[in-house]
């Protein structure tokens, strides 16, 4: 990625740029701007800056965290300091992954099925399954318990399922319920449990207790997830636009409803002190309330296809370790220009212009570092002023992570790896 500025490359590209895109693929024009005629790599002069933990800020202002996200085929990818275990994705799984839950040391995970199989990963032991049961309903969630030794699976009729040293305090298996389960949550001491329908209604069970529900409000979106307090003695409920809704000890610090982002909200996760939580998005996007500070544990999410850029992510993580190639559009390699427009062309049903400057100047609307979204394109250039010194792109995924084609090809990296100096103010939503 380092620029050649000179004349002649400038005249090089111009003319490159006049002849059909099959003439650019034989004659190697890659991930260019006006004034850069170079392969990907870092900034000329900068070498590679450390990546941030999953506790910083990074450079680029953004909540740099740790993070697996898992797809409904299997697939498993890690970003930050969460580490790489291994993932279904090979497998030939008879059901839909629904569920990744790590370890409470984040050294692994599980995988469950909708079936209720489990795949076991890092040091996450395998305590059982209902991959051979037949079930009334397709299993939803798994919650292990505090010391790790166990879990429940839990069904969307309630209907619960116990290994290790996770017992059955009851369930809602026999009760016709309004709306289905989507979530559950230990106690404390692992001594009972919550369940939480879609609206948001709240069935308890052994030592948990009823604190109140929005089983009786009208939502703007379904429930996703509930957590208890730290004490026990409360607990949150979000739904799907981040809003939050508080009930027993638990207080309200705020919410993201208002400005929904464009992935759905997954996961809350309390503060240690019970004083704030992070609203956790499906693309590892997090947003910190109260006494939340930094990044929280190593998060496990489901990321589904839900925005365009979504689909645009998806199909660049199938890319891969393919290699660079300057002027690569696929399927064999890929520049970084090239993997941008090839994601949202075969992922999304989106087209753009080729170079990377020209994608800067161009594709879709302007968007801010906090408004990057799934999908949305991020850009360097060797002015911030000026979009024709633009000389590589990449896309966004969430959390201050990016998948990009660069030197090593395809791969997954922290877009303030080289820190911020040459990233451009905005990004690209196409």
């Amino acid at each position: 990625m380092a620029a050649a500025a000179d004349g002649i490359g400038v005249a090089v590209q111009k003319f490159f740029r006049g002849l059909a895109l099959g003439a650019v693929l034989v004659f190697g024009v890659g991930c260019l701007g006006s004034a850069a005629v170079a392969a990907a790599s870092p900034p000329a002069g900068t070498g590679a800056a450390a990546v941030p933990t999953g506790s910083e800020t990074s450079s680029t202002g953004l909540l740099s965290t740790s993070f697996w996200l898992a797809s409904a085929q299997g697939d498993v990818w890690n970003f930050g300091n969460a580490g790489a275990y291994g993932s279904a994705g090979g497998l030939p799984l008879a059901h839909p992954i629904v569920a990744i839950t790590p370890t409470n040391d984040d050294q692994g995970y599980w995988l469950v099925a909708s079936d209720g199989g489990v795949f076991t990963y890092g040091d996450a032991a395998f305590y059982g399954s209902t991959g051979a049961l037949a079930l009334n309903k397709p299993i939803v969630a798994m919650a292990s318990t505090p010391d790790g030794k166990g879990y429940w699976l839990v069904a969307s009729d309630g209907g619960i399922f116990t290994y290790g040293d996770a017992a059955f305090y009851g369930s809602t298996g026999a009760l016709a319920l309004n709306k289905p389960i989507v979530a559950m949550a230990s106690t404390p001491d692992g001594k009972g449990y919550w369940l939480v329908a879609s609206d948001g209604g709240i069935f308890s069970f052994g030592d948990a207790a009823f604190y109140g529900s929005t089983g009786g409000l009208v939502l703007n979106e379904p429930i996703a997830a509930m957590a208890p307090t730290p004490d026990g003695r409360g607990y949150w409920l979000m739904a799907r636009d981040g809003g939050i809704f508080t009930f027993g000890d638990a207080t309200f610090y705020g919410s993201t409803a208002a400005d929904a982002p464009t992935d759905p909200a997954e996961k809350i996760v309390p503060a240690a002190s019970g004083q704030g939580y992070w609203i956790e998005d499906q693309n590892g996007t997090m947003y910190p309330f109260g006494s939340a500070q930094g990044a929280p544990p190593s998060a496990g999410l489901m990321f589904q296809p839900v925005t365009p850029g979504d689909r645009a992510v998806l199909f660049a993580f199938a890319q891969l370790g393919k290699p660079y190639i300057w002027g690569g559009n696929g399927p064999v390699g890929y520049d970084c220009s090239g993997l941008a427009l090839a994601s949202w062309q075969q992922g999304a049903g989106v087209t753009f212009a080729r170079v990377a400057d020209d994608q800067y100047h161009t594709a879709g609307q302007a968007v801010t570092p906090a408004q990057l979204s799934a999908g949305d394109l991020v850009f360097w250039g060797n002015s911030q002023t000026d979009w024709t010194t633009v000389y590589h792109t990449a896309l966004y995924v969430g959390g201050d992570q990016i998948v990009e084609s660069t030197d090593g090809g395809v791969q997954l990296n922290s877009l303030g790896q080289w820190g911020q100096g040459d990233i451009m103010p905005v990004g690209r939503r196409p």
